[in-house]
């Protein structure tokens, strides 16, 4: 967001049909909040998750990995998950 020059809004943190396992994760900068909207702060950034992206995503965990030049990028860790592809971009309830 610094580097974009964008000082207010945060994280949009959702979920979406599609993927080999049937829902994907969606991740975007967006500039505000929108109604009816989770909105959660964690180390100074608003992480947005509108409330149909909630059922789906309460309790789960976000995380920045950095192990290496092709395993760099955002972990979801989902309770809610009954499995997911091989390649960890879409998981199914």
């Amino acid at each position: 967001m610094r580097d974009q020059g964008i000082s207010e809004g945060g994280l949009r943190v959702g979920v979406k049909g599609g993927g080999c396992s049937g829902l994907s994760y969606n991740l975007a900068i967006d500039t505000e909040e929108r109604a009816g909207d989770q909105v959660f702060a964690v180390d100074g950034v608003k992480l947005f998750v509108d409330t149909k992206s909630f059922l789906y995503l309460n309790g789960s965990t976000l995380d920045y990995k950095d192990h290496g030049l092709m395993q760099r990028g955002f972990e979801f860790v989902n309770p809610n998950s009954s499995g997911s592809c091989g390649c960890g971009e879409s998981f199914a309830v």
